[in-house]
């Protein structure tokens, strides 16, 4: 892909508020997914942590397929969470979505997010392959 950098938006509520994109791609193909939470339509869809694992990760996806894209062009991801009981059940979610795509990986554990009741928070980064479809 040559060109301008591509911005989309989720209609989060802090994207407007803090002034921020839901996903951007830059002009090389790469594409960076700001932090996706379990925050689907402004309201938190809690849960335990496997579920708001993958409702983050859907969030991500879903950024995703805005620019054309999906799971299987994720080369690398990110998973924040409060607590380190919770590392099986993110890690198996991580799983159950990107097992056959083998991406970069990384979980963090961090003191807190926005909303308490929030335990993870993912982000992810994409590739379009020169020539690949816009």
């Amino acid at each position: 892909m040559s060109g301008p950098v591509r911005r989309v938006s989720s209609g989060g509520p802090w994207e407007e508020s803090f002034g921020y994109s839901r996903a951007v791609e830059l002009p090389n193909g790469l594409v960076l997914v700001s932090g996706c939470t379990s925050v689907v339509d402004g309201e938190i869809a809690a849960g335990s942590p496997y579920e708001q694992t993958l409702t983050a990760f859907g969030v991500a996806v879903d950024a995703l397929k805005q620019l054309g894209l999906g799971a299987a062009d994720v080369v690398r991801t990110r998973m924040y969470i409060t607590h380190a009981r919770d590392v099986e059940e993110v890690g198996r979610a991580h799983k159950e979505l990107f097992d056959a795509v083998r991406p970069a990986a990384s979980m963090i554990i961090v003191s807190g997010f926005v909303d308490p009741s929030l335990v993870v928070e993912v982000e992810v980064e994409a590739y379009r392959p020169a020539g690949g479809d816009a």
